[in-house]
């Protein structure tokens, strides 16, 4: 199914009132869902006092910091974010050369990554011409609906 589909999809579900929409063609299918619009609720938990004998294990090595947020983007930035779930390819192959780079010029349409969905390639295009003034995804790594990927000046 072609990514501008999927995105056709996306906005009609957001204008309308329909909170989920199953779509298939032949062998392929998608489903569009919406969660819930209201506040977020949050749960705190504490965590159960620790056996006695807990004290005699050895500690487990300390979680490594999560990676700071992303600066905001200058006014004369545009982001370039995901437009579905899957895992970021920076380059068409393992060992190959990015598709782009800080610093490269590029066009719009010019494609910047691949994001793997359902074992499908769908490569991602450039919405604006500028250049590349931020790679905020690593190669291999698991993205989110609306995550930032780039920033283009």
């Amino acid at each position: 199914m072609d990514i501008r589909k999927v995105k056709k999809l996306i906005e009609l579900l957001e204008e309308s009132g329909i909170a989920e929409i199953e779509i298939k063609e032949g062998e392929e299918s998608v489903r569009i869902s919406r969660g819930p619009t209201g506040p977020v609720q949050q749960v705190y938990t504490t965590a159960p006092h620790p056996a006695p004998h807990a004290a005699l294990l050895p500690q487990a090595a300390a979680a490594p910091a999560p990676a700071a947020a992303p600066p905001p983007p200058k006014s004369n930035e545009y982001v370039v974010t995901a437009p579905m779930v899957g895992t970021f390819y920076a380059s068409a192959s393992p060992g190959a050369k990015p598709f782009v780079d800080i610093g490269d010029e590029v066009k719009v349409g010019q494609v910047l990554c691949i994001i793997e969905a359902m074992k499908m390639m769908n490569q991602i295009e450039s919405d604006k011409a500028g250049r590349i003034t931020s790679v905020m995804v690593q190669n291999g790594e698991p993205v989110e609906f609306g995550q930032p990927l780039y920033t283009i000046e």
